[in-house]
Formats: C-alpha cells, structure tokens, sequence
C-alpha cells in the first residue's frame, strides 16, 4: 500500500518490532529510512521512542539524518515522533546535561517530580485541547521518566497527569508527537496512528 509508506528512523535503542506491527495493523508500510534523502523525501516519517536523550541524538547525527529531520520538521512534513522522539524535539533535557536536541521546541525536557512513580509504567487518562485533529480523549500508555511541561502557541497540545500536569502529545498539522506509545496503547491507540496516516 503505497499510498500508506512510512519510513522509520533508527535511533539505536527504539524498539522497531512493536512500531512496525501497529503501523501494519492500520494498514500502513513500514520501511526503515536508511539515508538523509529518504527522510526528507518520504510520505510520512516515525521516530519511535525508547532510549536516552543523548544516545538517540548521538545514533541520528552518526546517521546523518539529524539536519534532514530537523529540515522536515521545520518545512512541516508528515513526522509521528514517539515517546523519546518527542523529547528529541526540544533544545535540551535534564537527562543529557550539555547535549542539545533538535530546538525545534524551544523549551527543556524535565524528569518527572519526586514523590511518584519514576519511571512512569502504565495507563494514564490523556485529555485533549481544541483543535486536536487525531489524539481523542482516552487512556495510553506510558513508559517515562522525563516529560515536556510547555511547547509554543504554534501546537495544540493534549495532557496527562502524573505529580502535576504534563504534555502528553503535540499537533501541528500532519506533525503529531506523543509521550505515549500509540502502537501499545491498545484499540485506542490504533485509531489514533490510523488517524495520522489519514490526516497526511
């Protein structure tokens, strides 16, 4: 199914497997990009998350990819960013002291406050703003220590909670980032990547 491509960006550390296989059950075709041309030249572009700030950051420039996938996240492209992928939009993370993200937030990623679960293991409500165009109202789930607490007026944001409110996805356009990992988030979150893939 061409018109439903994806290509997936390897950041050393994410795990493919599960990405792939809820891409496929929504009908999509999974490919890894394998070069700084197919990232800015593909249909749709996943980061997947799991990992650290740093490591990933270090896998995607040993790649060469990280200008091509800033270019396309400027230029407004079709992206999905998973868990750490959107952390790796930010100028920074508390996770990697010294290491600099992609900026095209321009805020830091945060560990979660003390006095909670850390890190952050299972079903969580996520609540959405107006204007959200596939995140819905509903229960994903979560797998982090670190979070985004404030993004620009540029984004319609969606929230959780856990010691406080955070950001629990971003949408801009056919640009979506979540926290949450969508292809382990059961029916819900197959809707949701289904209604990606359709938006783009």
């Amino acid at each position: 199914m061409r018109d439903r491509a994806v290509n997936i960006i390897p950041t050393g550390t994410a795990n493919l497997a599960s990405v792939m296989a809820g891409l496929r059950r929504v009908g999509a075709e999974p490919l890894i990009a394998a070069s700084a041309e197919e990232v800015l030249r593909a249909p749709r572009v996943v980061v997947p998350g799991v990992g650290s700030f740093g490591a990933a950051l270090a896998e995607v420039r040993r790649r060469g990819i990280d200008v091509a996938l800033r270019e396309r996240l400027e230029r407004g492209s079709p992206t999905l960013l998973i868990c750490l992928g959107l952390q790796l939009l930010a100028t920074a993370s508390e996770e990697s002291p010294g290491e600099r993200g992609l900026g095209i937030i321009a805020a830091t990623v945060k560990r979660l406050p003390p006095g909670v679960l850390r890190p952050q293991l299972g079903w969580n409500q996520v609540t959405t703003g107006a204007g959200a165009r596939c995140v819905a109202p509903g229960y994903a789930y979560f797998a982090n220590s670190y979070c985004l607490y404030e993004a620009d007026s540029s984004w319609t944001l969606a929230w959780s909670d856990h010691g406080g409110p955070f950001i629990a996805a971003l949408e801009r356009g056919p640009q979506l980032a979540c926290q949450f990992h969508p292809e382990l988030s059961g029916a819900w979150g197959l809707r949701l990547l289904d209604a990606w893939c359709a938006a783009c």
